[in-house]
């Protein structure tokens, strides 16, 4: 066959029609297929807020669908084409620059959003997102609203959990210090509570349990652990002053497990977010010490009772002591 400019110019349209009817024309017809059941009409706001996050470009690093292959990220769910029912555009990108937001509704209370919008490195210190602080109060709200929304019935009932827990915690640490620590640690099964951490708290494992502070919690719980990063002051109840901690050690001695546990699952109604998705169990229980010896001046490592210690763990004798007993035996 002879190449002619009619020719490659119907060959050219030809494979432009064809790539279009597959991406675009295709997979717009297979959308609609109805509501899925967690499918819910957003409110007003949310609308807005959808509308904001289009309009900024969100999506071009943070997708809104999890995909069979996405499985291990964590997500409750793996996206359905009735989740998009309506939405227009509907949000359906593959980029993971940043999480997958599709089910993000409920994952953390109202204020947490608000403080990550004005800047990401006050909820993530290594975040590359941009501030959106420029934006305003209400168009914050409203983007915050449409994220609360991600997930459907399923976010709604995260987000209920949320408020119901963030009036508990409100009221405990407008009780006083006293109270707030009691109520704290009266969330933690009475097993973790009688944990102390496995771990030596050697240099090198105080130095990586420091670098983990550093990327996950400097910007809410401070320098100090007193709890005022420049987070605080968007939080209710603010950060958890970790010097204040040092008169409520559960039975006198027992630390790194409350510590581990509220690391781990967080603790719903306030900022303090779960990290069992990101961090390994080595990684917690270093941070923990790293809280404990910097900020409380003790740490439980290895006392009774105690396990097997790994092989790699060199000889460590632990030589802090619980506040009230500098001068008994560690």
């Amino acid at each position: 066959m002879k190449m002619t400019p009619a020719l490659l110019v119907v060959g050219g349209l030809l494979v432009f029609w064809a790539s279009t009817f597959v991406a675009v024309i295709l997979p717009a017809t297979t959308m609609d297929s109805g509501p899925s059941e967690a499918w819910r009409a957003w409110s007003t706001k949310e609308a807005a807020g959808h509308h904001l996050y289009v309009k900024n470009g969100c999506s071009y690093c943070h997708s809104q669908f999890i995909r069979a292959v996405d499985w291990g990220h964590g997500a409750e769910r793996i996206a359905e084409r009735g989740d998009y029912d309506e939405q227009n555009p509907a949000i359906l990108g593959t980029e993971r620059t940043g999480p997958d937001l599709s089910q993000e509704g409920g994952e953390h209370p109202d204020d947490w959003h608000i403080a990550h919008f004005v800047s990401p490195r006050y909820t993530r210190p290594l975040s590359l997102m941009p501030d959106w602080e420029f934006l305003g109060p209400e168009n914050l709200e409203a983007l915050t609203a449409y994220m609360q929304s991600l997930g459907g019935r399923d976010a709604d009932r995260r987000v209920a959990r949320q408020v119901r827990w963030k009036a508990l915690a409100v009221a405990a640490y407008e009780a006083g210090p006293d109270s707030n620590v009691a109520w704290l640690h009266d969330q933690v099964p009475p097993a973790w509570r009688a944990m102390p951490n496995p771990y030596p708290a050697g240099a090198a494992d105080l130095a990586r349990g420091e670098k983990i502070y550093q990327q996950f919690c400097i910007n809410c719980h401070g320098p100090m652990g007193d709890g005022s990063g420049p987070a605080a002051k968007y939080l209710s109840p603010p950060p958890l002053n970790f010097t204040t901690v040092r008169r409520h050690l559960v039975e006198g001695k027992y630390i790194g497990g409350i510590f581990y546990y509220q690391i781990m699952n967080g603790i719903t109604g306030t900022d303090m977010p779960y990290f069992k998705r990101e961090l390994e169990s080595e990684k917690i229980w270093d941070v923990s010490n790293y809280i404990a010896v910097s900020f409380l001046g003790y740490t439980d490592a290895t006392i009774e009772p105690r396990g097997i210690p790994a092989a790699y763990e060199p000889a460590w004798e632990n030589s802090y002591k619980p506040p009230d007993a500098k001068d008994a035996a560690p």
